[in-house]
């Protein structure tokens, strides 16, 4: 009798080990929550950080990338993060200035002269700091990933000078920065989620928009849009944030090999960024829906002087000192 409790009691010991030694080969699941199509520039990011991953952490990790907001849209994104629903999630810049007003930088019109001077500056140590400004809300910084300089889209025929957005409805991202920069020129600011703008421009609820090539032609707004200035004005780039708590908790060898695949996969999708832009602005071109309009040095330098109040009155939560930080990547 004592014999046989020995053997179910070794046994049971046994079975618990093997079944603790199965969970712990259980890979960690990386859930990748993003709003935009595979085709885009955070798309073939997100994709190549999971084949990245994958490959330095085999049976380690697994990554499921969820884009077009399969998973949450741009409202919900966020708070799903912070509940651990999801595990790296990839918004906009201009999502962040309700956690730190110093992103607002991003959003400010004619800050920046190209690619290369965001790119300069987020690779500066002001710019790296800037990952973790939100660590005590729970969010911690990854990398920036580039989607391109914004141009402006109307319905309407002519698309030159700031007196010809005077009335007009944009949508734009919950952004303070853009719904001052709307509001300066005259315009009406809807706050609408990503997945809803094709519709409110096709319906007519908005005028226009503002964003980079690539979304313009994955989305299809170019169809529904008559005019699209090449004003360079802004910059729509994303901050690939994880839970800062589950980042911290990871083992350490998982955290490393994660952050390598972020380094190679940002290096990936900044370069895609480029191209796809480069393309798309062509094929929006060659689709003959909506005319391209070019400006000349005169026409951005009357956009530039109707927006300038709009640093003004955000210098102060930002910083002056950041502001001129970034500036200098434009020499």
């Amino acid at each position: 009798m004592k014999t046989s409790r020995l053997f179910a009691a070794l046994g049971a010991t046994i079975a618990l080990a093997v079944s603790a030694s199965a969970l712990a080969q259980q890979p960690i699941i990386i859930k990748f929550s993003h709003v935009v199509a595979d085709a885009t520039p955070k798309g073939q990011g997100a994709i190549k950080f999971k084949e990245i991953a994958e490959k330095l952490l085999p049976g380690k990790v697994k990554v499921e990338v969820f884009p077009n907001s399969q998973l949450f849209g741009d409202a919900k994104e966020m708070e799903a993060l912070l509940l651990g629903d999801v595990q790296i999630i990839a918004p906009s810049l201009s999502k962040f200035d309700r956690y730190t007003k110093k992103v607002q930088l991003f959003d400010l019109p004619f800050l920046f002269n190209d690619m290369d001077a965001v790119d300069r500056f987020q690779s500066s140590p002001e710019g790296k700091a800037m990952l973790n400004t939100m660590i005590s809300k729970g969010i911690k910084g990854l990398a920036y990933w580039h989607n391109g300089m914004k141009q402006l889209s109307t319905n309407k025929d002519k698309l030159t000078r700031p007196e010809d957005v005077k009335g007009l409805k944009f949508r734009i991202q919950a952004s303070d920065v853009l719904e001052a920069q709307f509001r300066q020129l005259g315009a009406n600011p809807q706050k609408l989620a990503f997945s809803e703008v094709y519709q409110a421009l096709q319906t007519g609820v908005v005028d226009g928009q503002e964003n980079t090539w690539s979304n313009i032609y994955s989305q299809k707004f170019h169809e529904v849009q008559k005019t699209i200035a090449n004003t360079n004005h802004g910059v729509i780039d994303y901050m690939v944030v994880t839970n800062a708590k589950w980042w911290k908790g990871l083992p350490d060898d998982v955290r490393t090999g994660l952050e390598e695949a972020m380094k190679e996969a940002t290096a990936y999708a900044n370069k895609m960024a480029a191209d796809l832009n480069e393309r798309d602005r062509q094929r929006i071109a060659d689709a003959h829906k909506a005319k391209i309009q070019t400006l000349s040095k005169e026409d951005v330098a009357a956009w530039r002087a109707a927006m300038e109040p709009v640093w003004k009155k955000f210098e102060g939560p930002i910083g002056p000192e950041l502001i001129q930080a970034a500036l200098k990547s434009n020499q």
